[in-house]
């Protein structure tokens, strides 16, 4: 398994992040969590900036059609299965970690929030554990 090595990339993304997350502070004084976002548009009374901030999040990869001409190409290496118990793990470490990569590592980490710094630590161990075991272990 290989990993395409993408600096400028990310380093456009993760600005259009931190912007997008200063943006909705400023103009709403809410944290960009996007679990919790996701959380409230299903289940909390104010829906609307949700809602619209997660048409935007969908809404990416046609954006990116336009100004390239063609849809980012996603290659998932593990099955449908595999992705689903994923996702449900991950749903449970948002639940019991009270909030996402996004709300602890974007948004507590900038407010040095010692509970954000924490969990933020704890995410970066185990996604180091988590490749190692996969790459080394399961000769992923």
């Amino acid at each position: 398994m290989e990993t395409e090595f993408t600096p400028y990339a990310s380093l456009i993304g993760g600005l259009l992040i931190g912007a997008a997350a200063v943006l909705l502070m400023w103009a709403r004084g809410n944290v960009f969590g996007a679990t919790g976002i996701l959380s409230g548009a299903i289940t909390g009374p104010d829906r609307g900036w949700r809602l619209t901030l997660l048409a935007g999040m969908i809404s990416g990869p046609w954006v990116y059609k336009l100004a390239t001409g063609a849809l980012p190409v996603v290659q998932p290496t593990v099955g449908l299965g595999v992705m689903a118990i994923g996702g449900l793990v991950v749903g449970m470490g948002v639940t019991y970690g009270s909030g996402c990569t996004s709300g602890h590592g974007v948004c507590g980490m900038a407010r040095l929030s010692p509970r954000s710094i924490t969990a933020t630590l704890v995410f970066m161990l185990f996604t180091g554990i988590t490749v190692y075991v996969i790459r080394h272990g399961m000769g992923g």
